[in-house]
Order: C-alpha cells, then structure tokens, then sequence
C-alpha cells in the first residue's frame, strides 16, 4: 500500500523538497539546500523515522533518527537521554530566515505526527473525531501475498527469506505484530497499537543490516520458530498469554543490536561490552539490556503496574541469556534430567518458564532442521559472519578465532560439526519432551541435511579438491568456541 504522507506546514527557510520517499513506519528526506550543512555529516549515519513537536516548545522540531534518513542541520546534534538513538534539533528561529516570512506558526498548525501509520486519519484525530477503523492503516500493511503467506505463519516451511522480499524488508515488524493479534495479545494486555508498532519498528532498526547472519531477518525467523512450538499440544494447553508475551519479546529481540562477531573477539579486543558485563554472556546481556531500553522508550507496557513491569524485564532477560549458546551443555543436562525423572510440570510457573527457555534455544539454532534450500542459505550466511570476523583479526594481527579462518576451514565442516554436536542433542531432547510431527519433521530434515553436507564433502574430494574429507566429523573441543558466534 503506497500513501503520500502531507507534512505540516513548516516555518523553514526553503519548502520541504519534492524528493519525498515514504515507506512503513517512516519518511525519508532528501535535499541539496545549503541550509542542511554539518561540519562532519558522517556523524549522522542513515537513518529512519518520525517527526513530532515539543509540545512545550512550539518553535522547536525534533526528527528521530531510527532508519535510513540522513538530515544535516548547522543547529547541532544532541544524543537522546536515556536512549541509545540520537535526536536532532532543529530550532525554527535559527532557520526561519526568510525576510517575507509571517510570525510564528499557530498552535493551531503544530500537530503531532504518533504515527505516520496513521497519517491519512491525522486530521480527524486532532480534531478529536476518533476514526472509524482505527486499525485499518495497520492492518492494510498485509497485503498480497505477504498477507496469504502470514495465513500459513505456523508452518515449517515457512520461507522467511521471501516474505522479507514480500513485506519490503520489513519482516520482523510484520510478523511479530501479526503474531501479538493472532494470539489476542493487544486486547488482553491492552497494548496500544501505535506504541506496539513503534516498539517492533525500532526493534527491526536496532539489528545492523550489515551483518550476514545476525540481523533482523534471523530474528524474524526465531520468532516464527517460537511461534510453530507454541502451538505444540503439550505448550498450547498449558502456556499462559503472558508466557506466549514472553516468548514472542524474547524471540524478537535475543540478538538485538549484534555487532556480528563473538564473545571471544569482544574480550581479547578490551571492547567497553566486556568490560561493562564482565566477561560473562557479553553479548546476551547486551540483547537484553537493549530491548529492555526500547521497551521503557516506546512505553509499551507503561499502562501496567511497575511491578508487573519490572517482572517482564527480569524474565525476558532470563528468556535471552538462556540463548548464551556456551552454557548448551548446563541447559541440555537440565532439560535431560527433567525428562529422565518425569518431573516436568507445567502447571508450575517455573517450569514453564524453564520450557520456554528450551524452546527458545532451539528456534535460535533451528537452521539445520529446516528445509534444505533454507538450511543452506542461513549456513552460508552465518559461515560469511564467521569468516569476516576472522578478515578482521588477521587485519589487526589477532588469533583468528575458532571456525573463523576461511583458509582453513569450509562450510560443510563447520555445518556437520554443528550439527553432530550441537544441534542434534538438543533436538533429541526436545522430541523426547513434545513427540509430534514437528520434532520428527525436524530431526528428519536435520539427518538429510547432514547428509547434503558430507555428500558435498565427498564431491569436493572426488574432485580434486584441497578439502580433507576426515574432517567431516568437527572436533567437538572446538565447538563450544564456534557456538559463542550464534
């Protein structure tokens, strides 16, 4: 759906220019005018969204930076507090220049863009007429086959790479914000809708594009992971809606703000991350420190008691740390021994929680159980991460990392090694826990793409090629190293 956003009139020196790009959630600028000149604009980096006035100063305009707009202002730049995204400053007297132009703009004008969602309803709303269908900007965002894909979101063949094309790279905010409705989570914790869509809107821009693997669209397909277990028989009849929150917070934001290399590269490169979590799940806490900003920034949850508030924060960070893939081993004898004794019970909160920690560890890693194509374009993407990562120690003389060096290693090494050591015990388990059709499709799918993997190993060796075919089983020492990575 294409609409063309009308700005408010603005008191500036020149109009708005005609170049006017708008996509969803947002509006991009772009203009030649020597009135937007900074002393170093690569201070500000492209970026995407909204407009909206300081009500307390109507001579003031306040652009915030979440996406792909690049807007130069000689006013100055100020870091928004509280918030790890900048806002810029514009004070209308300094660029109100213009010797024909008129007193300062009414407060009649000034109006408060909450949404560009909801701009084509704006007049009415500041007119106090509350639309009819409050909904219908939001909802007409699926359209196409975006929306016929989204009719089949709990399935396993659910190819997240072609809805991210279908919803013009906007797949995590299209499909958490579905999930959140079709679970009936907007009305039993009477979420606001612009507030929720401004939270997952800023989600999607705190993962770095730039990353081959650890981005946005991984998130999105963790959280349809989550959403194809929370369906499982055994989950369905005993989680909560506000586990199923949980779950779905948790899915989309684990790897919120990924730098896109390791723990290991952090520590031994004294980055401030380390140094502020002490060396200890650097990276998870990080996630979990993030979305818990964006959480109190976007005032999702505001409505709520602050107990009931703080609650949602401790447990989502519980829920992301347990993705810290280094402490696999102490999770999977947890779960084990739970199975073993047959003392799960999902009538115990505490339980259910220790679920879905285990349910989100596997949707983090559930690439190999995927169909073949999609296995093995999320293998060569998160190979591509591994292998720049090792680009850049060997650029600043460092120990290459573990599964880093692309001299050394091969994608279908690391994959089988992966897969043998890491992600088949865990799986194992899981089918043990919930025995459905979904967990055999899944170890079905991870034993054929383990064998795609080594007959490639075999190929390459058939040919001629320099791959040595004995390091088709990884050396699991090595594994807890690479794992750090995810």
């Amino acid at each position: 759906m294409e609409v063309c956003y009308q700005l408010p009139v603005l008191p500036l020196d020149r109009p708005v220019p005609k170049h006017v790009l708008s996509r969803r959630g947002a509006i991009s600028f772009s203009s030649s005018s020597s009135l937007f000149g900074c002393p170093d604009p690569r201070q500000l980096s492209q970026r995407r969204g909204a407009i909206s006035y300081d009500s307390s100063d109507q001579t003031a305009l306040y652009i915030r930076m979440l996406g792909d707009v690049r807007v130069r202002s000689r006013v100055g730049f100020e870091t928004e507090r509280g918030g790890s995204h900048p806002y810029l400053y514009v004070d209308f007297r300094i660029l109100h220049s213009r010797p024909e132009s008129v007193g300062p703009v009414s407060a009649r004008k000034i109006r408060r863009l909450l949404s560009f969602q909801r701009s084509l309803h704006s007049s009415r709303f500041f007119q106090g007429v509350p639309p009819q269908n409050p909904l219908y900007i939001l909802d007409d965002d699926y359209t196409g086959q975006a929306k016929c894909m989204l009719e089949k979101v709990g399935s396993w063949n659910f190819d997240i790479f072609l809805f991210d094309r279908l919803t013009n790279g906007n797949s995590l905010v299209s499909l958490t914000f579905h999930l959140f409705k079709l679970y009936g989570l907007t009305e039993i914790f009477h979420l606001d809708m612009v507030k929720l869509r401004s939270f997952l809107v800023m989600v999607q821009e705190d993962y770095r594009s730039r990353n081959p693997y650890h981005n946005a669209v991984h998130a999105a397909d963790v959280t349809q992971a989550m959403h194809c277990y929370l369906k499982e028989p055994k989950l369905a009849k005993s989680l909560t809606s506000w586990d199923i929150l949980l779950g779905l917070l948790a899915a989309s934001t684990h790897d919120l703000d990924h730098p896109g290399v390791n723990q290991p590269f952090l520590i031994k490169t004294n980055h401030y991350l380390a140094t502020l979590y002490k060396n200890t799940s650097v990276l998870e806490n990080h996630h979990w420190r993030s979305a818990v900003g964006l959480l109190r920034e976007s005032g999702l949850f505001a409505h709520l008691p602050l107990e009931d508030r703080l609650r949602i924060e401790r447990e989502l960070g519980s829920l992301i740390l347990a993705t810290d893939i280094s402490r696999q081993n102490e999770y999977l004898l947890q779960f084990r021994t739970h199975l073993d004794r047959e003392d799960l019970c999902l009538d115990d909160a505490g339980h259910r929680h220790f679920i879905l920690q285990m349910a989100l560890k596997c949707a983090d890693i559930c690439n190999p159980c995927r169909t073949w194509e999609l296995s093995k374009h999320w293998s060569e993407k998160v190979t591509e991460e591994f292998f720049h990562q090792g680009d850049i120690e060997k650029k600043h003389n460092l120990d290459v990392s573990p599964l880093c060096d692309s001299q050394t290693q091969t994608i279908e090494n690391i994959q089988m090694g992966f897969m043998t050591f890491v992600v088949k015990p865990l799986f194992v388990e899981w089918a043990r826990f919930s025995d459905t059709r979904l967990s055999q499709t899944m170890l079905g799918y991870l034993a054929l793409n383990k064998a795609g993997w080594k007959g490639m190993v075999q190929e390459h060796a058939s040919s001629g090629d320099d791959t040595d075919p004995t390091l088709e089983e990884a050396d699991s020492d090595i594994l807890p190293q690479e794992s750090q990575v995810l």
